[in-house]
């Protein structure tokens, strides 16, 4: 058998596998600390085409968990480092930046084209309420990341559809917004761990700056990705 990126992947998923993961086109809403991970993990699985939404630039607060910060990457577009990472690690890939905030305005731009699915990483919650609604009513399936922040036990991350979440408060209020939509085609990670002390104080944009180790949302994130590599080798 010839090395190629898709060699290991192959012996668990065979040819036809490898052919759906190379057709398929992925929204992925976020690329840091719980979207990076999940870019990093699409990107090494061979999937096609990736629409990378993010706004955002990396500083030296982001080393200690995302995966795509590094000191080179300081001070640069979240979705061009991103673009270089996976291009390094296959550059076959076809990446489709949209360094834009997720708002009303943008979603249907954003959920455009008709996209197999949609990842969810992103952490302002009017803006993830917002995106999840527009999703639902597309019928459009989505893996979407609840708080990882404030988390340090491992064991307690969970995946579940959203009306049987447990415990996450992320989760308790997108089920009362979103309580008169269909969220049958939502599956989210989550922690049934309470969530820690560690609120600091709030940064330039009016954001809670939280407590956060590496290892949480990076765990959250592959668990995404993981999802979403299932659902498009089953569909």
């Amino acid at each position: 058998m010839s090395e190629s990126i898709s060699s290991r992947t192959e012996i668990l998923v065979g040819e036809e596998g490898i052919g759906k993961l190379r057709n398929s086109s992925v929204v992925l809403c976020g690329c840091g600390a719980v979207g990076g991970y999940a870019f990093e993990a699409l990107v090494r699985a061979g999937v096609g085409r990736i629409r990378v939404v993010d706004n955002d630039v990396f500083t030296r607060s982001n080393l200690n968990r995302q995966i795509l910060a590094t000191n080179r990457t300081i001070g640069i577009l979240k979705t061009d480092a991103a673009e270089m990472r996976a291009l390094d690690i296959n550059p076959s890939v076809k990446i489709e930046k949209m360094n834009t905030l997720v708002s009303e305005e943008s979603i249907p731009i954003v959920l455009s084209g008709d996209p197999d699915l949609l990842i969810d990483a992103i952490d302002t919650m009017k803006m993830k309420t917002l995106l999840l609604r527009a999703a639902c009513a597309g019928g459009l399936r989505t893996f979407s990341s609840m708080g990882a922040a404030l988390h340090m036990d491992a064991s307690a991350v969970r995946i579940a559809p959203l009306p049987k979440t447990r415990v996450c408060p992320v989760a308790s209020r997108l089920r009362r917004e979103l309580r008169d939509c269909d969220t049958g085609k939502i599956t989210c990670v989550y922690s049934e761990e309470k969530p820690l002390s560690g609120s600091g104080e709030r940064n330039e944009f009016g954001k809670s700056v939280l407590g956060s180790l590496p290892t949480i949302p990076a765990i959250f994130g592959m668990t995404l990705a993981n999802e979403a590599i299932k659902y498009i080798l089953e569909r």
